[in-house]
């Protein structure tokens, strides 16, 4: 459980996450969805979940209505996104965080809306890196456009309600690098669950994302 001295550091860090975002972007290859829009432009998710089924990598159908009074944590996904390679290979944090709440009714769910990359690279990738949670095909982009989803990683937690109480960046840190004057990886993600699984309210509800844009198909 984060203590109420962190969780005023990560208010207080917030507005530097966002100027971070587009420095990061930088002159990574176009097909990760770097380097490319990074005049981003913050659009608020729906209050309450949009309802989607779609299709893990292994063929299963994978609908959000099959963890009602669950929480859902969902992740917008790239495998060629260095954020998110960092976030699965340079450190597992997305493993860990789906392992640390496994036991306590939270499901974690990746969706992959890249237009491009095809649901037997997410397996790939899966097998690779030990990824016990789906990764599901969005590459219609529909969901993925319901969430308004512009990055990669994109994090929403959904709470048991049905209701996305946090939306945001996975952290404080794109790429392991913290804001100047910051000297500690806060998890914004961990920071929630920490508090909705402790029947608690979610005291930091939204944070500016970071990373690559998400690569939509053209409507």
């Amino acid at each position: 459980m984060y203590s109420r001295l962190k969780v005023i550091a990560a208010v207080l860090i917030i507005g530097q996450i966002a100027l971070a975002n587009c420095g990061n972007c930088g002159s990574s290859a176009d097909k990760s969805g770097c380097g490319k829009d990074c005049d981003h432009k913050e659009k608020a998710a729906p209050d309450v979940a949009p309802a989607f089924t779609l299709q893990n990598y292994d063929g299963t159908e994978v609908s959000l209505a099959n963890y009602k009074g669950k929480i859902v944590v969902l992740e917008w996904f790239n495998y060629q996104c260095p954020f998110d390679v960092y976030h699965y290979e340079t450190t597992p944090t997305m493993q860990n965080l789906a392992a640390r709440y496994k036991d306590k009714d939270v499901v974690f769910l990746s969706i992959n809306s890249t237009s491009h990359q095809k649901t037997e690279e997410n397996k790939a990738f899966a097998e690779k890196n030990n990824v016990q949670h789906p990764i599901l095909d969005d590459r219609s982009g529909k969901v993925g456009r319901a969430y308004k989803a512009t990055r990669t990683p994109h994090m929403f937690i959904i709470d048991e309600k049905g209701k996305i109480v946090y939306q945001g960046a996975i952290d404080n840190a794109p790429l392991g690098k913290l804001p100047e004057g910051q000297k500690e990886v806060l998890n914004f993600v961990d920071m929630a669950l920490g508090e909705l699984t402790a029947g608690k309210p979610v005291t930091i509800q939204q944070t500016r994302e970071y990373g690559c844009t998400v690569k939509y198909a053209d409507k």
